[in-house]
């Protein structure tokens, strides 16, 4: 099974311009790498604690510590230039020159955009205004989901849409803020016929999850991937043979130990809003790219069973009084589309949930 590949250690690379160290590039059919403060952050959970205070410098001021000599990064991180330079290599880097470069890039990005690379990190002050508070959390909120899509690793995905299209029924698990993204899951699954659950309370995540075997998959939602119940019974799904999954903010979590494919978010809460917004809009996002891949791989029968799902609540609708045709037929796909249906794909959208 795939995992989500840890960063490797490289070449060392020392003190030096930063305009000398080359850009990385993104080969065809990858995915965009995500940015460095956000792959910092992630990992900052499973570093050391020296190597922990550096992570933390640059989260904070990633344009000072790019205009900044690795001396005195180490003296201000009260730590040595020998642990800057593993700490770049543990996020993948050859070296601080590297790290250097690629901070300055994304902070002049960040400036281009009209907003600094601080202000991106910075939470909601007490003094901000009303409309100050409004910015931050549309940029934070479409950060998350324009980040978890760059980093995304399209092949984990691919083959965890392969494992589900065969799958004899899918365990998806959540609590908290994360049982709200598992029932999402879990309903859009339910929309194209794919046989599925949402688990949230403990014991029944864990009796659900003993009864699975090599034919199912077990799936679990954690933006820490520390969460006790969760983790628990992911591993309890894997004992019994499901193929298991784990949709976290940080690969490196206690989650990632019960999982055969790792799929990634990228989101930082701001304040008053740790674990409610920014972690969710990301969650569902993957979630997102997971079902319509899932319900690409299985066209016609995803089609069809849309269909025939919208047709059964219709009439729950107010003004909602012309029956729903079917999606096949050239006739039938164009009064679909009149009548707003997923074949002319102008009302409902074909996304497995709708909007009541």
């Amino acid at each position: 099974m795939a995992k989500t590949a840890k960063p490797s250690a490289s070449a060392d690379g020392g003190e030096a311009p930063p305009g000398d160290s080359p850009t990385r590039q993104t080969g065809p059919g990858e995915s965009p790498a995500p940015t460095t403060v956000l792959r910092i952050r992630s990992l900052m959970p499973s570093l050391a604690p020296a190597e922990q205070r550096v992570a933390q410098r640059i989260v904070d001021d990633p344009e000072r510590v790019a205009a900044s000599s690795i001396t005195q990064l180490a003296k201000d991180c009260d730590t040595s230039e020998a642990t800057v330079i593993r700490f770049c290599r543990t996020i993948d880097f050859t070296g601080y020159r590297e790290l250097r470069l690629a901070l300055a890039t994304e902070a002049g990005q960040a400036r281009g955009a009209g907003i600094t690379a601080r202000e991106v990190a910075g939470d909601i002050n007490p003094d901000d205004t009303l409309v100050t508070v409004v910015e931050k959390i549309a940029y934070t909120d479409a950060r998350a989901v324009e980040d978890t899509a760059a980093q995304l690793d399209t092949a984990v995905l691919q083959a965890v849409v392969e494992r589900m299209a065969q799958a004899r029924r899918v365990d998806i698990y959540g609590v908290g803020a994360s049982a709200f993204v598992a029932a999402d899951l879990q309903q859009k699954l339910h929309r194209i016929g794919v046989t599925s659950f949402a688990w949230s309370d403990t014991h029944v995540m864990l009796t659900s999850a003993a009864l699975l075997g090599e034919d199912d998959v077990a799936l679990a939602v954690s933006h820490t991937g520390s969460t006790i119940d969760t983790i628990n019974a992911l591993a309890e799904a894997r004992r019994r043979g499901a193929t298991t999954v784990a949709v976290t903010n940080f690969p490196r979590s206690p989650i990632s130990e019960a999982a055969d494919h790792i799929l990634t978010t990228a989101a930082r809460e701001t304040t008053f809003r740790s674990g409610a917004t920014a972690s969710r809009l990301a969650q569902l996002t993957v979630i997102d790219c997971l079902f319509v891949g899932l319900a690409q791989s299985r066209y016609a029968d995803s089609r069809t069973a849309l269909a025939t799902t919208y047709d059964a609540v219709r009439g729950l609708r107010v003004g909602e009084t012309r029956r729903r045709p079917g999606p096949r037929g050239a006739d039938e796909a164009s009064e679909a589309g009149e009548a707003g249906g997923p074949a002319g794909g102008t009302g409902e959208p074909p996304n497995g949930g709708g909007t009541p």
